[in-house]
């Protein structure tokens, strides 16, 4: 019962709605199935299936809103959530940000669900893990790692008319090899919609080689270093930056494209011209939900043109309050990049550093995008195009403004969190210090 076809879905929430007595009220249905397996010491630790169905209700009565859900799906289990949104809905404070809620929209088809990801089962995921720590254990490596799958639908209905589903898939799965002595690690993660486009054993490989390649890794004194910025590393800070280009946050003077005044960097040009970011639901690397959890429709958006801010993301509220369309945050980015491979961008490379992963990133200053972390699992010198030899992790201090205008190259986008994020060459990136953890 975990996922409902559209029909059905519509259905169940069409007799939900019968029971409101309020001004507006709108469901919320989501279902799915998934499991997950866990190693660690190169042994399974952890494992199991779950499905789950629920269903949450707002009621309003003018200004005012209440919430309540429910997982039993009888008549009078959603007559009785039904009446207690609305109970809640009558004692609850007027909202000072109310919005009417949405009429009905258009959205563009979705392809974010596979039914290969939906039928996996425990034997499959049993056999992920063991193609990963049989690799470890042919290079005498100890791994540990996860896998989580999950296939569900999303549907929305509301009294004004509006009605929106959705179904997705996906699969996660992430593996850190150390070596025997402890002086190695390395590390890979792996997303993907289609569970057939992934193999378990080859990205393990990755993370092998790596652990292998940085033991006993040499200290150099910390500063500014031409880097190479790996997919994995990269998408961090540029999830970050992207979280901070809010509409409402600029415009309060609390973001980096704030200006005095209540103004905004709308329309000029922050970052070197081969910066594009662009979101497309309907993309076949990084397929989303076409629609947003306020029923707004996703569609194709150019967010950064030419180092050029061109949109931002808005809620509902905001938007009517500046009297613009605006446009929801997307579910994913993807960012233009180039043909070279990561050894093409290595072998270019006279001075450097390669970075294969950032963790543990805290803000220093919002208004600025100023981040530091550590770099982890395998850190690499290059030397006239060629990776010399390990050298041991830094903390860095570096914002994703400065860092988009010291670009020197761009290789191939790669998927990553659901983005698709092109391995970067980035001049005068700061190190600050030296960090002997692997």
């Amino acid at each position: 019962m975990a996922i409902l076809s559209k029909e059905q879905a519509q259905a169940l929430l069409k007799k939900a709605l019968s029971y409101s007595k309020a001004d507006e009220c709108e469901v919320n249905l989501s279902g799915y199935k998934g499991g997950n397996i866990r190693y660690a010491r190169s042994t399974v630790s952890t494992s199991g299936e779950e499905e789950n169905m629920s269903l949450a209700v707002e009621s309003r009565f003018g200004k005012r809103s209440g919430v309540a859900t429910i997982n039993e799906f009888d008549d009078a289990s959603l007559e009785k959530v039904i009446r207690r949104s609305e109970e809640v809905a009558r004692i609850a404070p007027e909202s000072p940000e109310y919005v009417p809620m949405l009429g009905p929209q258009n959205y563009l088809p979705s392809n974010a669900w596979f039914k290969t990801t939906h039928d996996i089962n425990p034997e499959y995921r049993a056999e992920a893990a063991a193609k990963s720590m049989q690799l470890a254990d042919s290079k005498k490596l100890t791994a540990a790692g996860f896998w989580e799958d999950r296939s569900g639908f999303n549907a929305k209905m509301n009294s004004k008319g509006l009605f929106a589903y959705n179904q997705s898939s996906g699969v996660d799965f992430s593996v850190t090899m150390r070596t025997e002595d402890g002086t190695g690690s390395g590390y890979v993660t792996r997303d993907v919609s289609d569970v057939t486009r992934l193999d378990t054993g080859t990205a393990s490989e990755i993370a092998a080689q790596k652990a292998l390649g940085s033991r006993n890794a040499k200290a150099i004194e910390p500063g500014k270093y031409t880097v190479i910025l790996e997919p994995t590393a990269a998408v961090d800070l540029l999830q970050n930056m992207f979280r901070s280009m809010d509409a409402r946050n600029a415009e309060e003077g609390r973001s980096f494209l704030s200006k005095p005044g209540g103004k905004t960097k709308l329309g000029e040009k922050m970052f070197d011209e081969r910066i594009i970011i662009t979101s497309d639901p309907t993309n076949p690397e990084i397929p989303t939900s076409t629609w947003a959890g306020d029923g707004r429709p996703h569609e194709k958006v150019t967010w950064i043109d030419k180092g050029v801010i061109k949109n931002m993301p808005y809620s509902r509220f905001w938007a009517e309050k500046k009297g613009v369309k605006g446009l929801p945050s997307p579910g994913g980015f993807i960012m233009a990049g180039g043909n070279q491979s990561l050894d093409d961008l290595i072998k270019g490379t006279k001075k450097g550093i390669l970075v294969t992963r950032l963790w543990y990133i805290r803000a220093v200053d919002p208004q600025t995008l100023l981040y530091t972390g550590l770099t982890r699992d395998g850190t690499f010198y290059i030397e006239n195009g060629k990776i010399k030899h390990p050298v041991k992790n830094f903390r860095f201090n570096e914002s994703p403004v400065i860092m988009l205008n010291n670009l020197e190259a761009l290789g191939k986008p790669q998927r990553v969190n659901g983005n698709l994020v092109p391995p970067m060459k980035i001049r005068d990136f700061t190190f600050t210090s030296l960090s002997d953890a692997v």
